[in-house]
């Protein structure tokens, strides 16, 4: 189906800022144009009072672990990790992780996600329901252990599995080693060979807690961003999560390499970790993104609230009402995710040619009236229940608030039968 949207006010990507504007929009098989086709039948989309904007691009996240929001609260990190969080996982089966990441996706649908770059366990499940929803979705499995030989080889074989079933349209794989803690130098070495040889990108938790840094620098001698940097690791298509505990050259480091940081600072607040040094990262030219990580650390996946949750406490770290302006902050949820993704203009961009991620916010609510900068509008006044309406690769997945692609009633009735049981 081919849309025209008309009555809308847009929010463009334009020569490295953005623009809204009031003009038609055309969606033609899943991409976006902005010049219709004479005599082409289109369907009409009346986007009066709405503003249309690209999907939010979720670019940390652990989808199964939905089914443990709330459930690890007001613990340290190492507690909330080792002793709350993963029995969960060891004990949980599959097809729990498949609905508790159904679960997910509808709430990031519903407040404007429209990609999510997931770290998972279970393999299929994810990616499953990602593409029983209709979403977007780059998916690792995360990887740990001492070599590719013996006890690594069995989860990168999943991972290879799971790309040869579902990758391909929506769905798309990375090599995803969990961390430097639970990876060893051989195995990380391997993994990132791998991602040489098969084109694959990289997604990796880095300096999150101040512990791992420590105990980094004194097993090696060197921080985990250095660590990662010597053995060659670091490069443009490497994700790092969290980056919160810098020292030292560990920026520079990271500017170098190329790579792009995904800041969770919910997630990071929360757990007492700290806030990565975001204002540094910009200035020193480091591509960052915005993530919600788990909603058993966040507890939710709504971006709208990380984007005010940014730029609000930076503002407030740096003693400066200038830092992280909306502008940017929004452009880390979209046009940054692109670029980290290798999709820059395809993805988190309303530009020609572009996938057809789009999203609808309804300005007539009051958080949004009156609209008078619908830039700031989005970092400062929005929540995520403005979403009206939500289209991934020219497919309406949510129309005026009703879901299209996920059973809702379903969904809640198997997370809360798992939740019982393995909770």
């Amino acid at each position: 189906m081919d849309f025209r949207i008309k009555n809308g006010t847009l929010l463009l990507s334009e020569n490295e800022g953005l623009a809204v504007v009031n003009r038609e929009l055309f969606v033609e098989d899943g991409r976006i144009s902005f010049s219709g086709k004479e005599g082409k039948n289109y369907e009409e989309v009346d986007a009066k009072d709405r503003l249309v904007m690209p999907g939010l691009v979720n670019m940390h996240t652990h989808a199964y672990m939905t089914l443990m929001r709330n459930y690890a609260d007001d613990v340290d990190f190492e507690e909330w990790l080792f002793k709350r969080c993963m029995p969960v996982e060891d004990r949980l089966p599959a097809e729990g992780a498949y609905w508790a990441s159904l679960l997910a996706i509808e709430e990031m649908i519903r407040t404007g996600t429209t990609c999510f770059n997931d770290m998972h366990m279970f393999r299929g499940q994810s990616a499953r329901a990602a593409l029983d929803a209709g979403m977007r979705a780059v998916i690792g499995r995360g990887l740990v252990g001492e070599d590719l030989e013996t006890d690594g080889r069995s989860r990168f074989e999943e991972m290879l599995s799971e790309q040869a079933e579902y990758g391909g349209g929506l769905a798309e794989f990375v090599i995803a080693p969990h961390a430097i803690y639970s990876c060893s130098e051989k195995l990380l070495v391997q993994l990132n060979e791998e991602a040489k040889k098969r084109g694959m990108l990289k997604h990796i938790h880095l300096s999150e807690s101040v512990n791992e840094v420590e105990n980094c620098l004194k097993a090696r001698g060197k921080t985990p961003v250095e660590f990662l940097s010597d053995i060659g690791f670091l490069d443009d298509r490497t994700i790092l999560a969290h980056c919160v505990q810098m020292r030292g050259r560990d920026i520079a480091l990271i500017r170098e390499s190329g790579a792009t940081v995904v800041t969770n600072p919910a997630s990071n607040a929360k757990l007492g970790n700290g806030f990565a040094p975001i204002r540094e990262f910009l200035e020193a030219g480091v591509n960052v993104c915005l993530g919600t990580d788990g909603t058993a650390s966040n507890n939710t996946l709504n971006m709208f609230r990380e984007m005010g949750l940014l730029s609000i406490i930076h503002k407030g770290l740096n003693l400066d009402s200038t830092a992280a302006p909306a502008e940017q902050v929004i452009r880390m949820a979209t046009e940054n995710a692109g670029r980290a993704l290798k999709k820059p203009g395809r993805i988190g961009a309303l530009k020609e040619g572009a996938a057809a991620d789009l999203i609808f916010l309804d300005l007539t609510e009051p958080s949004m009236f009156p609209a008078n900068n619908p830039v700031s509008a989005l970092c400062y006044s929005a929540n995520g229940s403005e979403v009206s309406s939500v289209m991934i690769d020219g497919k309406f997945v949510m129309k005026d608030r009703r879901m299209l692609t996920i059973d809702t009633e379903r969904t809640r009735f198997e997370v809360q039968k798992i939740a019982d049981r393995y909770l």
